[in-house]
């Protein structure tokens, strides 16, 4: 089994990496104007095929072995990690369509948006991090930086609320995209969850 074990390990780690760079390109090309949906939805669409192919190995793995204790609960959260891997493509690929669906935006302010992606970035390598050495430590960080981008989207919609004669498209996409960011946050908390699971064999409360 602990071949088994370390190529689901492997699987994951590649799927970090990849989720990661994806949520980054996507980011970082919004910010700077640039088309990358053909790019991002390759990458989103792999990470789809190799979330299945961890599923599939799980189920192997647990059919075949029957493990139990910490190996059990670390294949059977690798499943829900590689689940959020793929939510992390899926809405980077969302950030990457907004360009396509407002077109020129270089005129909208972006600060919302890069404070809260670059927060949101944070939190996926720090959940890969904590992912990869097992650290309840930095997994309960992600609380309250998930906390931060979560203010940043209430904020923007109430201020945005209370100023309708804003730029609409402007107002829209940004809203769009401080959403999809608040998700790709709540799934790398999740991630943050699936290490305390695994080391204590505990699910952490949810707020």
């Amino acid at each position: 089994m602990d071949m088994g074990l370390d190529r689901l390990r492997g699987m994951i780690l590649d799927m970090a990496q990849l989720s990661n760079s994806t949520v980054t390109t996507a980011i970082d090309a919004y910010e700077q104007g640039k088309d990358v949906r053909a790019k991002i939805f390759d990458c989103s669409e792999e990470l789809r095929i190799l979330q299945d192919e961890v599923s599939e190995l799980a189920v192997e793995l647990i059919a075949r072995y029957q493990p139990v204790a910490t190996d059990l609960r670390f294949i059977k959260s690798c499943m829900e990690v590689a689940y959020g891997f793929s939510r992390f493509g899926r809405y980077a690929h969302d950030i990457a369509d907004v360009l396509g669906m407002f077109g020129d935006i270089s005129g909208c302010d972006k600060s919302p948006i890069h404070k809260a992606g670059d927060q949101a970035k944070s939190m996926i390598s720090l959940s890969i991090k904590a992912f990869t050495e097992r650290s309840v430590e930095l997994a309960s960080k992600l609380n309250d930086m998930d906390d931060i981008v979560d203010n940043i989207y209430t904020d923007f919609v109430k201020k945005s609320a209370q100023n309708p004669g804003g730029d609409l498209k402007c107002t829209v996409s940004a809203t769009l995209i401080l959403r999809y960011l608040e998700r790709i946050a709540d799934h790398a908390t999740y991630v943050g969850d699936s290490v305390l699971y695994i080391v204590t064999g505990e699910r952490a409360a949810r707020k």
